[in-house]
């Protein structure tokens, strides 16, 4: 205990080199790795060129990627003081999408911000993240169970849920519910308050599904038996089950899958990436990718599990459990586990703002791996 005592007590602000030297490297690689298969990916989704996916994922992870480094030398602490501005400027961004945001593929989604457009939504995710850790790393294992304390942290999850949902994007909306679910359970808030939230759960998925668009109800009521509608709700599902088959064992080779080339295969450098992935490089490669993503989210987990202040501990829990959505959901999506809900495969996805936004909350974590020793507002968490 004394020797614990000294260790946090003698991290000070420390230089550059030691905050370079302490950076998770393995974490990098393992990034760095992913987004790699993002671009062969993407090379095979254009035919079998650089351009129009490849070459600008590349170009937006070099971007992130610095922007990750960056971020990792900050002091977590700064970071903390910034949790609710960022979480106000990410809940501004969605009521702006909502009155002048730009209308594509019947959704009201992205900021067009001088030629470059943006998607509000994805930085929700991390906003919310930075304010739940922030709103719970003080609360004592009382207040957790106090009824009214929780009222505050519960506005937080709700209202960037209901603002995504009205544009419409229920797969997003349903990822930033699920970790601000999680968040709630590391904090230590009791099963019985979780029980009561849960509780009028059917009555609120009979609402949503009642005022869902049609397309969605479409995709609801046909993502069991897609045969019954193959040429429209059912056309996505049925295609990418038909690519992942057909690939086998080891797949039909680089820039030989048929469903991919031959464009059979809808959104295949977004939604459907992993179908091109497993299509030419089969179970094998599918399965390597898996084992990619499950290391990532470990590594993850470990960093919270040895950060010794709160704050970085549900961060990085948050921030990793966000990664983890992001890809279930997905992968569940294309295996025709879960109605399709429109959510990219993170570092592997055609996208700017979802590869920005993953880099930015890797970026904290980071951070927190960097400075998981240092003392917290004068206090020491337990």
């Amino acid at each position: 205990m004394i020797a614990q005592r000294r260790l946090i007590r003698a991290e000070p602000s420390f230089g550059l080199l030691p905050k370079l030297w302490r950076i998770n490297w393995v974490l990098v690689l393992l990034l760095c790795a992913l987004a790699g298969v993002g671009y062969v990916a993407l090379y095979s989704a254009a035919g079998g060129a650089p351009e129009p996916y490849a070459s600008r994922h590349v170009l937006r992870f070099g971007i992130g990627l610095a922007m990750m480094l960056g971020l990792a030398l900050i002091d977590i602490r700064l970071i903390a003081r910034l949790s609710w501005p960022v979480y106000g400027l990410s809940i501004g961004l969605l009521v702006m999408v909502l009155r002048v945001g730009h209308v594509g593929k019947g959704a009201q989604r992205w900021l067009d911000l001088g030629g470059l457009q943006m998607q509000p939504s994805e930085l929700a995710k991390v906003g919310l993240v930075m304010a739940l850790a922030s709103c719970f790393h003080r609360a004592s294992w009382a207040r957790m169970g106090n009824p009214l304390f929780l009222l505050l942290p519960a506005v937080l999850v709700l209202v960037p849920v209901g603002l995504i949902l009205k544009e419409p994007n229920l797969g997003t909306a349903v990822i930033v519910g699920l970790v601000g679910g999680a968040m709630f359970l590391a904090a230590g808030v009791r099963w019985w308050a979780v029980a009561l939230v849960l509780l009028p759960t059917p009555f609120a998925g009979r609402f949503a599904f009642e005022h869902m668009h049609d397309y969605q109800r479409a995709r609801i009521t046909t993502f069991l038996n897609p045969e019954s509608d193959p040429l429209g709700a059912g056309y996505n599902i049925i295609q990418s089950k038909i690519a992942m088959g057909s690939g086998g064992l080891w797949g039909k080779g680089f820039l030989l899958g048929t469903q991919g080339q031959l464009d059979f295969l809808p959104e295949k450098q977004t939604d459907f990436i992993f179908t091109t992935l497993a299509e030419e490089f089969g179970l094998v490669g599918g399965l390597a990718v898996l084992g990619l993503l499950a290391c990532i989210v470990g590594v993850g987990m470990v960093v919270a599990l040895r950060c010794r202040h709160r704050y970085g501990r549900l961060l990085a829990l948050g921030i990793s459990t966000n990664f983890f959505m992001y890809a279930f959901v997905n992968l569940a999506m294309v295996l025709g586990a879960i109605p399709v809900g429109g959510v990219p495969l993170p570092l592997v996805s055609h996208g700017g703002s979802a590869m920005l936004m993953v880099m930015f909350g890797f970026g904290l974590l980071m951070s927190v791996h960097v400075h998981r020793d240092v003392e917290f507002g004068g206090r020491r968490d337990q």
